[in-house]
């Protein structure tokens, strides 16, 4: 090292409490601006930016591929796969380490400043939300379509062709998988080493999302970053899904602690990648729904195995507003638990005019999956239910 770096090291060194106060406060503010603000479309993003370079760095080096032998033009994506990881996350950690010593070194509060905007950055819980509450939204109205599209948005599979109930089982295993690589493994990586290593760390689940792919494009050239992105992911998976299984177990009548934690020991390793069915099988399991199965990916159809028991069918209903850790990876799970004859009993319970607060119970469901069925009965029986609801939310009955 140079005299210069060695000064820096030593600084570093002996103000290392300070520093970790101040990358304490930026984290938890950076937490806060994603909750508030999201990802909004019409500002620049940074992982924007490692598409991309990921795209016209793969361009650059397909340019002299070997075009005759099969064999040589495989070695050749799989080297160009290896130097596109290398010069991806070279590129990313020299950049953002660049941006955020920098500022440090101009100023602390500066340097908080801008870590708290990187870490911002980073984190997408809030996006997830958003995202996966326009699918939920044009489902309610009836619009398979549009749900189609907006579905589209956050999966990789072919969408044009889905039932609504593929389409809203594509939304629960993208927002299951997506709490953790989207959501919990980001928080671990940057708790840990800040916004560079967070930055690397999405660098390579960028390049997982964009060439990662067992197609006839991307089999050997995208191999590289789909291996890195399954060890990067390996431990945040299996944290993401305990926390999950802990967050069933206190979420009420509505989700499974049990199911969950059976259901996770038995179908946990039911994918190709050894992550992605970690948490998709606590949530089948909560939910007590089936997950997975075949599907089709730029014109071909993938086997896939189940994850979960059918033992409730698939019915939308009304999602609640400020998501848990269980709400974000369930947010469409429990549009779709009730049977047929559940729903059944449900109207018959309203009709009567029965106490919202005891069918809920009874049924195990939210109130939310039953003021969504009181939208599709006639005019008394929906005033009769209107009235149970504002008793149990107000302790007042409006017929005294």
């Amino acid at each position: 090292f140079s005299p210069t770096v060695k000064v820096w090291i030593v600084r570093i060194y002996r103000r290392r409490n300070i520093l970790m106060k101040y990358h304490i406060l930026a984290f938890g503010a950076g937490f806060l601006l994603d909750q508030i603000f999201g990802d909004p479309y019409f500002l620049p993003h940074p992982i924007r930016g490692i598409g991309w370079l990921i795209a016209k760095t793969e361009k650059t080096l397909r340019a002299g591929n070997p075009q005759g032998n099969s064999t040589e033009r495989e070695g050749a994506e799989h080297r160009q796969g290896k130097l596109l990881v290398v010069i991806v996350l070279l590129f990313t950690g020299m950049l953002s380490a660049l941006i955020l010593f920098g500022a440090y070194a101009m100023h602390p509060g500066l340097g908080v400043v801008i870590e708290a905007v990187m870490t911002y950055q980073i984190l997408a819980a809030r996006c997830l939300q958003m995202e996966s509450s326009k699918v939920w939204k044009q489902l309610n109205a009836g619009s398979l379509e549009e749900a189609r599209k907006a579905v589209s948005m956050i999966v990789g599979r072919d969408t044009e062709h889905l039932t609504e109930e593929g389409v809203a089982k594509a939304a629960i295993e993208t927002v299951a998988e997506n709490t953790s690589d989207g959501v919990i493994a980001p928080m671990l990586y940057t708790a840990l080493g800040g916004p560079v290593l967070g930055f690397l760390y999405k660098a390579v689940n960028t390049m997982d999302s964009m060439v990662g792919y067992k197609n006839e494009k991307y089999l050997h050239f995208g191999r590289a970053a789909a291996k890195l992105d399954d060890v990067m992911n390996f431990f945040p998976a299996r944290i993401s899904a305990l926390l999950m299984v802990g967050t069933a177990f206190i979420s009420g009548k509505s989700y499974n602690g049990k199911q969950a934690w059976r259901i996770w020991r038995r179908d946990n390793r039911k994918h190709a990648s050894p992550n992605s069915a970690q948490t998709e099988s606590v949530c089948a399991g909560a939910l007590g729904i089936q997950l997975a199965g075949d599907a089709s990916y730029f014109g071909k159809v993938v086997k896939k195995p189940y994850i979960g028991d059918p033992t409730r069918a698939v019915e939308p209903e009304d999602k609640q507003t400020g998501l848990s850790t269980m709400d974000k990876f369930t947010a469409f799970g429990e549009q779709y638990s009730l049977t047929e004859r559940e729903r059944e009993v449900l109207r018959a319970l309203l009709s009567s005019g029965e106490n919202v607060q005891d069918i809920a119970h009874t049924l195990g469901i939210s109130r939310a999956a039953i003021y969504r069925h009181i939208s599709n009965m006639n005019e008394k029986t929906a005033t009769k239910a209107r009235m149970g609801l504002i008793q149990f939310y107000y302790g007042w009955n409006p017929e005294k």
